[in-house]
């Protein structure tokens, strides 16, 4: 390092500049993009009955196609570093901000609903011969 840490922002994002880290970044990004849509194709199959967890696996999805593509156009493009450290910044606070913030409220109103109909499916059949149905009654004729 010849410059000051600060100094290094306003630098060209190439391997040039960023020896140590270049090629590590451009290769988690190209696996977390990939690994991305494997997930995003294995859970929503998983969990297609289940509206609120697909919905978050496409949460997902895009956040990292954005993110992790926009890692990788900045590296062909040879952007600053600062746009490249504040893209990975809000990516990575936006992945968390959906998976603890934004969807446990609508998961959790979810599993009241699914609970709700489950108690109620429960109910109808509790009789014993709720299953059973019944005779016709012979109608008498006048």
């Amino acid at each position: 390092m010849t410059l000051a840490p600060w100094e290094y922002l306003l630098k060209e994002w190439r391997p040039e500049r960023f020896p140590d880290i270049y090629w590590p970044v451009i290769a988690a990004s190209v696996v977390f993009l990939v690994g991305q849509v494997i997930v995003y194709n294995v859970r929503t199959r998983q969990l297609r009955r289940f509206e609120p967890l697909v919905g978050m696996q496409e949460w997902f999805l895009w956040t990292g196609f954005i993110t992790f593509g926009l890692v990788l156009i900045m590296a062909l493009f040879r952007w600053y570093f600062l746009l490249v450290l504040v893209t990975l910044v809000i990516g990575l606070a936006v992945y968390a901000w959906t998976r603890f913030r934004y969807f446990p409220p609508i998961i959790a109103a979810y599993n009241q609903q699914l609970r709700r109909a489950r108690f109620f499916s429960q109910a109808r059949y509790k009789h014993p011969e709720a299953t059973i149905r019944q005779r016709a009654k012979k109608r008498k004729r006048r």
